[in-house]
């Protein structure tokens, strides 16, 4: 199961209808259903935030003591919690494509984390980051339809940020070509499991970043000190993949905030490593205490896991207060839909994650949705 958020400030009574028909359809964002009641009501704006393996017991309104969630607490107290809403799948790139093409997994295209392996050594970072052909993920048809072209051809200006994983570059999977008009972030799955890359993309073009190769999974040397910070240097560098999607995110909101836009926000946090913003991690030092290094392989090692763990889902957090901030500043808050869900849930744990939808002006406030809603959007009431 799935955490949710739609967040609704309009008053107006078109955007209720829709919203009624987004929660009978099936869909995330099943929106558009019904014409408008006035010829100058303009749909409203649509923001889905997908955290990347977040548990619902990882959040303040769900009972969590030690990390801080305020803001998308918030979002939650506003509106509505459904508690039996599904993820289409419980890894990754199947998930998304459920979320965005509306098929269940027996009839999606993408049904797992297809490496696509038969290109080449598809694990090597240095590779492919020498040879794009290398990246990604086996890619959508061009002939399926997403939710993004769907909205688009709806007269919305559509963008997508962070990890995407349904297409590698240069083929007809990338979002550009899935009704996407702007991307920035990770093509590639595998990339993203670091969170100082050496490049992101903007649309079809590869961005540098500046960043030393460090191989995803790589651990310490054989003789570190492994209570020095020193020796975890190579995990903590300068260009910070969520900060700069981040600031794409809210570059392509200001440029867009005169026609309604829908901005699919797929932040891969707080999914494995643990890299987190250096002020979080030294909050909640003060606040876990002591606590032994994590330098088990799989993924990069860390000095202070549990409080880089607590870190970056207060940062997720301070994102998301920081999009709703940029909408009351825009002057579009009352008009845009703001949904918050995990992909599937907690690493390594199988727990589900219950969702919330928050509609402050059209559902009572903090109650909890009697009806399953699946990742499935009925496309055909948009």
């Amino acid at each position: 199961m799935n955490d949710l958020i739609l967040n609704t400030n309009s008053t107006n009574p078109f955007h209720s209808v829709r919203i009624a028909l987004y929660l009978l359809g099936l869909s995330w964002l099943c929106i558009g259903c019904a014409n408008t009641s006035s010829p100058n009501s303009q749909p409203p704006n649509i923001i889905y935030i997908l955290a990347d393996d977040l548990g619902y017991g990882e959040l303040g309104i769900y009972g969590q003591k030690i990390i801080e969630t305020p803001h998308i607490d918030a979002l939650a107290r506003q509106g509505m919690r459904f508690t039996q809403h599904y993820t289409g799948a419980p890894v990754c790139a199947p998930a998304r494509c459920v979320l965005l093409t509306g098929q269940h997994t027996g009839h999606a295209h993408i049904r797992g984390n297809d490496e696509w392996k038969s290109r080449g050594n598809v694990w090597d970072y240095q590779a492919m980051f020498e040879d794009s052909s290398l990246e990604g993920q086996r890619p959508l048809l061009d002939s399926i339809v997403t939710l993004a072209e769907v909205l688009k051809g709806a007269g919305y200006q559509t963008g997508m940020v962070g990890k995407w994983g349904l297409g590698a570059p240069g083929t007809e999977g990338v979002p550009n070509k899935q009704g996407f008009d702007f991307f920035y972030g990770y093509n590639c799955q595998r990339q993203a499991h670091t969170y100082y890359p050496m490049h992101l993309w903007k649309n079809e073009v590869k961005v540098l970043l500046g960043n030393k190769s460090v191989p995803p999974h790589a651990n310490l040397a054989a003789d570190a000190d492994t209570t020095d910070p020193a020796s975890y240097a190579d995990f903590q560098l300068k260009a910070y993949a969520p900060d700069l999607m981040h600031e794409a995110a809210l570059g392509f909101m200001e440029a867009h905030q005169e026609k309604p836009f829908f901005l699919y926000y797929a932040s891969p946090i707080p999914h494995l490593p643990l890299q987190a913003p250096q002020h979080w991690v030294d909050h909640y030092r003060k606040k876990i205490g002591p606590e032994p290094p994590y330098t088990n392989g799989g993924y990069f090692p860390n000095l202070y896991p549990k409080a880089t763990y607590a870190a970056m889902i207060s940062y997720l957090d301070e994102q998301v207060g920081e999009l709703v901030q940029k909408l009351k500043e825009m002057g579009v808050y009352e008009n845009t839909l703001i949904i918050f869900s995990s992909d599937n849930g907690p690493t390594y744990t199988g727990a589900p994650i219950r969702p919330f939808l928050t509609v402050p002006n059209l559902l009572k406030p903090n109650t909890v949705g009697a009806k399953d809603l699946y990742m499935k959007a009925a496309f055909g009431c948009l």
